[in-house]
């Protein structure tokens, strides 16, 4: 029995042996054949397959120029796994090593996307990810201006912007509830500044023509609201900033008179010794 048992392990030794023999024959293949074999096995559905191919070329081929296109193609598979850290690390290496690649707007491109998808599409999240996004696109079509991707990453600019101007005025909303009409103003002015192009500027100034309205400092809530009715003259955030000034104005806040403490040094004073 024990040697039937001896014999069969054997038998599967040696076909588990001969496998992976056969698995690894592509390392004997010229690199561009080797490319070509991860690209086939990426077709398949086997991106392990092929993130090993391509790492193998990107290792030990660095010579050949199809390395370059393998270290893109692990970046990209990556990509395609949904794994979007590991592909944006992978994208920005490639542009730290390869700063004047012909496809360096390719690369561009895909960093941003990646940082884009690990996004919250709920604006009320945390928007780090969409911040560095937005810093990574920024002045794309300057940069590539003929790029076949500037159209899309116009458009996911905007989409990036409205979602931090989108944030900015929820708290301003909350604040405005709240009637902590400093905290509106900070906000509403946020946007204004720092999102200029985004699709909410009209409610950014209409938050901020009331909340100037409420501090009693009507000359600015009303150059806002020339600002608003010049820009955005059929916006409904106009016909709700009037309703609002056609009102009394608030007062300003009492501010606090800050005293500083003052302590005397030791051994001053009316105690002994004087």
């Amino acid at each position: 029995m024990n040697r039937w048992v001896f014999l069969l392990l054997t038998v599967v030794s040696l076909g588990l042996s001969t496998s992976a023999e056969a698995a690894d024959r592509w390392k004997d293949l010229s690199p561009a054949e080797q490319y070509e074999y991860g690209e086939r096995q990426l077709r398949r559905g086997y991106a392990d397959r092929a993130l090993q191919v391509f790492n193998h070329l990107r290792n030990f081929h660095r010579d050949d120029p199809v390395s370059l296109r393998a270290e893109l193609a692990v970046a990209d598979v990556y990509f395609r796994q949904r794994e979007f850290e590991q592909a944006r690390l992978a994208y920005e290496d490639f542009a730290r090593l390869h700063p004047r690649s012909e496809q360096m707007d390719y690369v561009v491109y895909r960093t941003g996307l990646s940082i884009y998808k690990r996004s919250p599409k709920t604006a009320q999240r945390d928007q780090t990810p969409t911040w560095q996004a937005i810093n990574t696109w920024t002045g794309f079509d300057t940069r590539f201006p003929d790029s076949e991707h500037r159209e899309e990453v116009t458009v996911l600019l905007q989409r990036s912007r409205d979602r931090i101007a989108a944030k900015e005025l929820s708290i301003a909303r909350f604040y405005q509830r709240e009637g902590k009409w400093l905290a509106v103003r900070r906000r509403a002015e946020t946007v204004l500044q720092t999102q200029p192009e985004s699709n909410h500027v009209p409610e950014a100034l209409m938050l901020a023509g009331i909340a100037y309205w409420e501090f009693g400092r009507i000359d600015e809530a009303q150059e806002t609201r020339e600002r608003l009715a010049t820009a955005f003259p059929d916006s409904t955030e106009l016909g709700r900033l009037d309703r609002r000034l056609a009102k009394k104005p608030g007062r300003p806040p009492e501010e606090e008179i800050f005293v500083r403490p003052y302590r005397l040094p030791s051994g001053a004073g009316g105690g002994p010794g004087m």
